[in-house]
């Protein structure tokens, strides 16, 4: 009974401190800014206390949103005020859930008060303009390596959350030159800079019974660009998004109309379905803020020459143009037989050629035309070459759709012949950014950077066509597999307020790792991967042992992602190469470093 006694003076003493620092903190208003909210459970009064002190965030900060004021000229300032409320809310799934918490009282009857210091509101708002920051700088890095819908993306996903900052209109970059420029005027420019610098001309016109097929040449500054999302108009809506690779692009009718010598794009720079996948703080800005238009992201595809150079570095490892006349039994030579390939796609019609493919090569065929709508858009630049006891067929552009998603991806195919001249593989070829970085290599041997190659390309193709066997016998049984995910940096009471991103890393074994990948291959329509960015090592005194750094975008149905991939690649072996470690994370560590060969 005593102990009980000394418990209710304990907790009527310890409630009495609480409610004398919370009038404390009330009465100090040019200290402080709160809220205060009474419901059924904490979470809702949590959250109806946190919606008070917004608002006084709000009106604390209203005023430094020039950016939002000079959209909003023409409304009123209820409009004004109630969009500045609206975009600081963006912050509550982040920093201001990091700000000081009371509960009162406990459920049924509970009560929370919030409250944080004004000095400390700009902390707040700190995360973001570093986030702001890396977008520009992922941008900058995309642009010049001509990855132009990764730039236009970064950009403008930099500018919308500039909208959302009270800072905005005062933060800078620092260019190449060490000149600073303010982001509010210098990334709307370089967003128009790049769409006046695109070009797309129509190179070739090919006509089926149920629909029309116009190839496109797209460059920015006169040169291919490595990848471009758009959409064109069909008449009577704008299309589904089409993602250009190497230059080459696409559109369709549905019927074989008149020719046509011009056609409308539209330069896709919003990515809202990137962005809702992708980042959770930008999904939200983009829910607040109406969509800043940039209206010559329209233009025109217009009549040009008939063809499409998509010379490839590759064709520098090219020992032979490989001739089989006298060498083989079948009276087809190689360009035959893809010609033969090409055209049944057309027709699909996937039994007629069945002769034409290994048992293996085969499976493989019909697997990649379940990958989606297959259409050949090209082959006029084929090359061969010599690789392993087999015969490397590249330069077949082809585009891929699927029934259930508003997206269309352009790929190069790969065919591989083995010594009876039979298709024994089919794999989807690199971004030429990827292969060039592999090929300045020029200290190693051919065999082995076209083994790195092959062996990439495979990768890419096993996660499009859900080849779970194959990603099961590249991986050792002891393979270091570590995947990270951002994650906000859990306050401490020495710091409630801290919001940096940090990366939270799960440690998979083999057998953990690929029944996660079931999981996925399970739960999507589709899987794209795109590589870029490439940082290649070789591990010392281990053979033919090497670190492969490369940016990896990730693209499903349900989701999508960008980071940074590590794989360590034994090729001692190289009809067996096997991956020793693969680590991924969503950003590089603040030192611009990733995981690599010296961490293993």
């Amino acid at each position: 009974m005593r102990a009980f006694l000394l418990f209710v003076v304990f907790f009527l003493n310890f409630t009495v401190l609480f409610s004398q620092s919370i009038e404390s903190i009330k009465a100090d208003r040019r200290t402080y800014l709160w809220g205060e909210a009474t419901a059924n459970s904490l979470k809702k009064a949590d959250n109806l206390a946190l919606d008070m002190l917004i608002s006084q965030i709000s009106t604390e900060v209203e005023a430094k949103f020039t950016l939002i004021k000079d959209e909003n000229i023409l409304d009123d300032d209820y409009s004004y005020s109630e969009t500045v409320k609206s975009v600081v809310n963006t912050y509550s799934n982040a920093s201001l859930t990091n700000t000081e918490r009371i509960v009162i009282s406990n459920e049924p009857d509970a009560k929370v008060f919030r409250y944080i210091k004004r000095s400390e509101i700009d902390k707040i708002f700190k995360a973001r303009k570093q986030k702001i920051l890396g977008f520009v700088s992922n941008a900058n890095m995309a642009l010049e390596n001509l990855q132009i819908a990764d730039a236009l993306r970064y950009y403008y996903w930099a500018y919308t959350l500039l909208r959302s900052h009270p800072d905005g209109s005062n933060i800078k970059v620092k260019l190449n030159n060490n000149e600073e420029q303010l982001l509010s005027t210098w990334l709307p420019f370089q967003l128009q800079s790049i769409f006046g610098s695109l070009d797309a001309k129509i190179v070739n016109v090919e006509k089926f019974p149920s629909f029309s097929q116009y190839i496109l040449n797209i460059t920015y500054k006169n040169q291919p660009v490595a990848n471009f999302d758009y959409s064109y108009w069909n008449g009577k809506d704008w299309s589904s998004i089409i993602s250009a690779k190497n230059g080459l692009g696409f559109v369709e009718f549905s019927e074989a109309s008149t020719e046509l010598n011009e056609i409308n794009l539209k330069a896709e720079y919003l990515f809202e379905g990137e962005a809702k996948s992708l980042d959770n703080e930008l999904n939200e800005v983009y829910n607040k803020l109406e969509p800043a238009i940039f209206r010559n992201s329209y233009f025109n595809a217009s009549l040009g020459k008939k063809e499409i150079k998509q010379e490839t570095e590759i064709v520098k490892l090219e020992t032979e143009l490989v001739k089989l006349e006298a060498e083989i039994e079948n009276p087809f030579s190689y360009q035959e037989i893809v010609d033969k390939f090409c055209q049944a796609l057309v027709k699909d019609d996937v039994s007629s050629i069945k002769d034409l493919f290994s048992e293996n090569g085969y499976e493989i065929y019909k697997q990649l035309i379940g990958f989606g709508r297959a259409r050949v858009l090209g082959k006029d630049n084929l090359r061969f070459l010599n690789f392993d006891d087999i015969v490397q067929c590249r330069g077949i552009s082809m585009s891929f759709s699927f029934a259930n998603n508003t997206r269309s991806f352009v790929e190069d195919l790969v065919l591989s012949f083995d010594k009876n001249n039979k298709i024994c593989d089919i794999t989807l070829g690199l971004e030429q950014s990827a292969i060039n970085d592999i090929i300045a290599q020029d200290s190693w041997s051919e065999s082995i950077r076209l083994s790195l190659i092959d062996f990439m390309e495979h990768y890419k193709t096993a996660f499009a066509l859900k080849n779970l066997d194959y990603i099961n016998s590249i991986f050792s049984d002891d393979a270091i597999i570590i995947t990270g995910w951002v994650l906000k940096a859990k306050p401490s009471r020495e710091n409630p307020y801290l919001n940096n991103d940090i990366v939270k890393y799960n440690h998979y074994t083999k057998e953990e790792y690929l029944r996660k990948l079931q999981i996925s291959f399970r739960s999507n329509e589709f899987i794209n991967l795109k590589f870029s960015d490439n940082n290649i090592r070789k591990s010392g005194g281990k053979g033919d042992v090497y670190g492969l750094q490369i940016q990896q975008d990730y693209f499903s149905s349900s989701y999508g992602d960008s980071g940074y991939l590590f794989l360590l690649i034994d090729f001692n072996d190289t009809v067996n190469p096997t991956i020793h470690v693969r680590t991924w994370q969503p950003q590089k560590n603040p030192d611009g470093s990733i995981y690599g060969v010296q961490d293993f």
